[in-house]
């Protein structure tokens, strides 16, 4: 039994990557060999989906607009942690419990409960339709969790670290920027990839707050009906690009990743 030890963990690695495969595969065939056979691989292989997705400003216009609210959200939810979760780890206040609780209320709510509110109130603005708009709605939910992980991860660096600091003659800043946050490095990394995910998959509040000219990539591919029927390889190779930018942050935070699994609170 020994020597099959490779055996279970193997079949499991298959398993998760079958669905990954398949959309791979699906993505160089045309819809009517979709629909008309079950091929493992392509029989008629086409890059015209792609082509389609890098010429038609429909779709590669949702790409950017995706990226962008998802990377504006995800800088500004840190940012905004950042602080908020070393007031909570180092200091006691009336009410800090309550809020920081509050906080995690937040995130508990499903989209659809802020979805019309934040639609009248950006269409009011003049923010609807813009990467912003969706970049500041996903900071609801976002930035309770990246205060929650990170309280976690401050909590565990000794309040000794600050004193030290500022007998050495450390401004506030200047020992937050150069000691502290690269001590907490890990737990950053672990924020940052979750804003990002939290924020790329979701669909609800992304459509509801665009219409044309922000319209994220995931509101485009529920478009692609036409008279006959779904594209589903063009389909299938948007959901293939939409899956490159999730490795990328992966790939981006992996060093930081394991560890911020194993100390933060995650």
């Amino acid at each position: 039994m020994k020597n099959f030890k490779w055996l279970s963990p193997t079949l499991y690695i298959l398993f998760l990557m079958l669905p990954i495969y398949w959309l791979v595969s699906m993505s160089f065939k045309t819809t009517n060999e979709i629909l008309g056979s079950f091929t493992l691989w392509p029989q008629e292989f086409t890059l015209s989906n792609y082509i389609t997705i890098f010429t038609d400003p429909t779709w590669y216009n949702g790409y950017f607009n995706s990226l962008t609210y998802v990377m504006v959200n995800t800088l500004f939810s840190v940012s905004v942690a950042l602080p908020a979760a070393y007031a909570f780890s180092r200091y006691r206040f009336l009410g800090d419990k309550h809020l920081f609780f509050w906080l995690l209320t937040n995130r508990m709510a499903p989209p659809a409960v802020f979805a019309l509110p934040f639609f009248q109130l950006y269409s009011a603005i003049g923010l609807f339709d813009t990467p912003v708009a969706v970049a500041l709605a996903h900071c609801l939910f976002n930035i309770p969790l990246a205060v929650w992980i990170l309280e976690g991860f401050m909590s565990g660096v000794p309040k000794e670290l600050d004193e030290t600091a500022y007998v050495d003659g450390y401004g506030f800043w200047h020992f937050f920027v150069k000691i502290f946050l690269p001590t907490i490095a890990a737990g950053i990394g672990v924020v940052m990839f979750f804003c990002f995910m939290f924020s790329w998959v979701e669909l609800l509040l992304a459509k509801t707050l665009t219409s044309v000219a922000a319209k994220p990539i995931a509101a485009t591919m529920t478009r692609t009906a036409s008279t006959s029927g779904y594209e589903l390889g063009l389909l299938a190779a948007a959901g293939t690009l939409t899956i490159i930018p999730g490795a990328f942050v992966i790939w981006f935070v992996r060093n930081h990743i394991a560890k911020g699994f194993a100390l933060g609170r995650v």
